[in-house]
């Protein structure tokens, strides 16, 4: 499953910051909140839909 390319509540465009957003906190570079301030993500609606996003397609997948 994907990012939504906006956010929900105010509609800022956030799916093209997810892919360096994953990676980066993957690797445990830094803090997830340092790495949203870099990418530009600061209204707490965004915040919240980057860092509570779950990527469902591993956990699916295997059912199918």
């Amino acid at each position: 499953m994907m990012i939504p390319v906006r956010c929900f509540t105010c509609g800022t465009v956030i799916g093209d910051s997810w892919e360096e957003f994953k990676d980066r906190a993957k690797e445990g570079e830094e803090d997830p909140g340092e790495v949203l301030d870099e990418l530009g993500v600061d209204r707490h609606c965004c915040r919240r839909m980057m860092v509570s996003h779950t990527d469902l397609v591993d956990v699916v997948s295997p059912y199918q």
